[in-house]
Formats: structure tokens, sequence, C-alpha cells
């Protein structure tokens, strides 16, 4: 086992019988993806900017549009060096024997795109959280340039957690079949291992916020909804000035829900392997190794289609048809409950030229 690993970390040249086919068409999902996303974030602000004069980005689209920049940024700057180890019949660490250059830029890259898309989830579930539970501190202090801010700040952290490897605390090595380079997860040194667990911690820390940041807001929209479907709606806008429609806090909802989902299933594997490895003696399964790698790199071609397919026009038209009611019918603007009790789904009026509400729609 331990001669197969030195010859995993360390080989130059492919396994024959490899093919790129995979590897192609998930670097074609993710950029159609990402950059179709892109287009219908662009698409909504220029509508929304030209129907409610005076309103520019909100916080919330600032960060989705920059959680899509960044998988797109990942999907292109990783998944080329697969397409060039195929073509080439040569490893990552092969590219460059010498100064394993390649290698762990590969890594490092691996390492920032997966913490940083995580953290700008993060980010926007916080920023949900304030929208929805304490509507009056985010009116005054959660605005663009917080987000603005917040963006270089994450990638800041981000980057600097993932060049410690290149300061001697933690490693990034090869893994088979040559075409991926990450973290070790099974290092022989402590510090190696200390930094593999910290990684792991961060990542699941991360995913365990986002899920009571989403459990929150859904307590919030069940309280609005209760309020609202006992009559109280005029205390509930006194509250909250300016109110966007109910059934807009929940399209982002199910939008982070979703993504979130994703990023458990796709987050949790890396990290049980990180911890398993930790745990017990020093036993590399190359196999789930590259499984939990695999699915860790899903993400960013996962996500816009997810964006995409959740998108406010997808939802209205899924439940008119699920309601069999035409699409432009009154039915299809309406998400009804029992009891006679309606959610509106359409827009707020157009002649609105207050501030934007914290639940405005992307």
């Amino acid at each position: 086992m331990m001669e197969s690993q030195d010859q995993c970390h360390s080989k130059h040249h492919m396994d024959s019988g490899g093919s790129p086919a995979i590897s192609a068409v998930m670097f074609a999902a993710g950029i159609l993806g990402n950059v179709a996303a892109l287009a219908i974030l662009e698409i909504r602000r220029r509508r929304r900017t030209g129907a409610m004069t005076g309103h520019g980005r909100t916080p919330f689209q600032v960060l989705i549009t920059s959680l899509v920049v960044t998988d797109l940024g990942g999907t292109c700057l990783i998944s080329p060096l697969v397409q060039v180890s195929y073509s080439g019949n040569v490893t990552l660490e092969g590219m460059t024997p010498a100064t394993h250059a390649v290698c762990s830029y590969f890594g490092f890259s691996m390492t920032f795109f997966s913490l940083a898309t995580m953290s700008l989830l993060l980010a926007t579930a916080l920023e949900r959280c304030l929208a929805i539970g304490h509507p009056y501190l985010y009116s005054r202090r959660v605005t663009r340039k917080c987000a603005y801010v917040t963006i270089p700040a994450v990638f800041l952290l981000c980057v600097t957690f993932c060049l410690l490897p290149f300061l001697g605390f933690g490693k990034y090595v090869q893994y088979c079949p040559g075409t991926w380079c990450f973290i070790d997860m099974n290092p022989e040194r402590t510090e190696d291992r200390v930094y593999a667990n910290l990684y792991a911690t961060v990542m699941l820390l991360l995913v365990l916020a986002v899920a009571a940041c989403n459990a929150f807001v859904v307590y919030q929209l069940l309280r609005m909804y209760r309020r609202r479907r006992i009559g109280q709606g005029s205390v509930a806008a006194n509250v909250r000035p300016n109110p966007a429609s109910l059934a807009e806090e929940v399209e982002h909802l199910i939008l982070l829900v979703f993504m979130t989902v994703i990023f458990i299933i796709c987050t949790l594997p890396l990290v049980v392997r990180v911890y398993i490895n930790s745990a017990g003696a020093r036993k590399e399964s190359h196999r789930l190794d590259l499984i939990a790698l695999r699915f860790i790199s899903v993400n960013s071609i996962v996500d816009p289609w997810v964006f995409i397919l959740l998108s406010p026009g997808v939802l209205h038209f899924c439940w008119a048809h699920v309601r069999n009611a035409p699409t432009g019918s009154p039915e299809a603007r309406h998400l009804r409950k029992d009891g006679g009790v309606s959610v509106e789904l359409a827009r707020p009026p157009a002649d609105n030229t207050q501030p934007s509400a914290p639940g405005e729609s992307v």
C-alpha cells in the first residue's frame, strides 16, 4: 500500500485506458451553466432597474453574482489542466517534475475555490438572516458597499489559508490517476495532519452555519405567514417598511436551501475522508480519496444549474402546471395554501420608488 501511495503521489505518466470524456463534459457543463446563470442575473438586473428607477443591485444580488463568478473562475482555472494532462499523457507532477509548480497550483486552486464558494454562500445566508429577522438593522446597516467589502475580505482569508502549505504547514500532493492535486489527506508529518483537519473542520463549520441560517430564515418566514394568515399584516407592515411579498422571500430561500444541500453532498465525503484518515492508522485508499475529490469538484458545475432551474420564472411555470393552470392565468400568479390563504408570486408594483426591501428579488 505504501509503495502504491508513493507511486501515485510522484508518477509522471498517465495509466493507459484513461479517458478525458467525463472531464470534458464536466468542463463544458460548468462553463455553459455559469455563463447562463450570469446572463440571467444581468437580464433580471436590467429589467428591475428599468422598471424601478433609482434601484441598483441589492446585497443579495451582489453576493449571488460573486458566487457564480467564483464558480466560473474555478472551472476555467482548474479544468483545462486536466484536459492537458490527458492529451499529453502526463500527470500534473510530470509537467513540472523539478518544482512541483503545476501540482501545487492545482491543489491551491482546488482548496481556495472550495473555501471561497462555501464562504460566499454563508455570507449570502447571513444576508438573508438579517433581511428577514432584523429588517430595521438590515435597512440601516446592510448596503451594497458591505457586500463589495465582504467579497475581497473572503478571498483574502481564503488565499491566506491556502498559502500555508507553501510555508511548510500542510502539503499539496497528487492523486491518482495523476490529474488531481489537493491537500494531503493522509500525511506523515503532524503539522500536515493538523492542516488537513483544520481544513475539514472549517468546511464542516461553514456547512453547519449555512444550515443554521437557512433554518432561522424558515422560522421567520413561518412567523410572517402566520401573522398574515390571522390578519396581522398591518402590524407586520409597521414593523417592516416597504415589505416585499412573502413569495419573493420564499424564492430566495428555495435557492439557498438547494445550494446548501448541494454543498453538503459535495463537501461531506471529503470531510469524512480527512477525519477517518486522522483517526485511524495511516492507510490510504486512492479510490475513496478520488471519489471525495470528484464530489467537491462537481459543486461548481451543479451550482449554476440549480440557480437556473430555481429561478422565479421557472418556479412560476412549474407551479402553474402543477395546478393545471395556464402560465398567464391568475392561478399561475398565486401559490394557494389550504384554507383559502394565498401567497402572491407577482412582483411589487413598478411605480414603487421607495428604497428596495430586504427581500427584493434577484
